[in-house]
């Protein structure tokens, strides 16, 4: 029972990623990029949490971890060049 929901979620997962990736592509303005990138890899982070719950492996929690940690520090520079146009003061 607990592995089709886990599956499921992995489904619902992917396809948010799918319409994430497309915003990013498409996104009319720099910031809906951003934001498109930003959700983009909050949902990386829970793809690895769902797939780690699946596997049983606590290796996916650490990674996802990381990820979060780059994924802000990379958001801030992105919003710090979009509204100061550098990034160093």
């Amino acid at each position: 029972m607990i592995h089709s929901v886990v599956v499921a979620a992995l489904g619902v997962v992917g396809v948010a990623m799918l319409l994430c990736l497309w915003r990013l592509l498409r996104g009319p303005t720099v910031a809906d990029r951003i934001l498109a990138l930003d959700t983009l890899y909050i949902n990386t982070i829970a793809m690895l949490m769902l797939f780690g719950m699946y596997l049983r492996s606590a290796i996916f929690f650490e990674v996802a971890l990381i990820i979060a940690m780059l994924g802000f520090v990379g958001t801030v520079v992105l919003c710090k060049y979009l509204i100061r146009g550098d990034i160093v003061e």
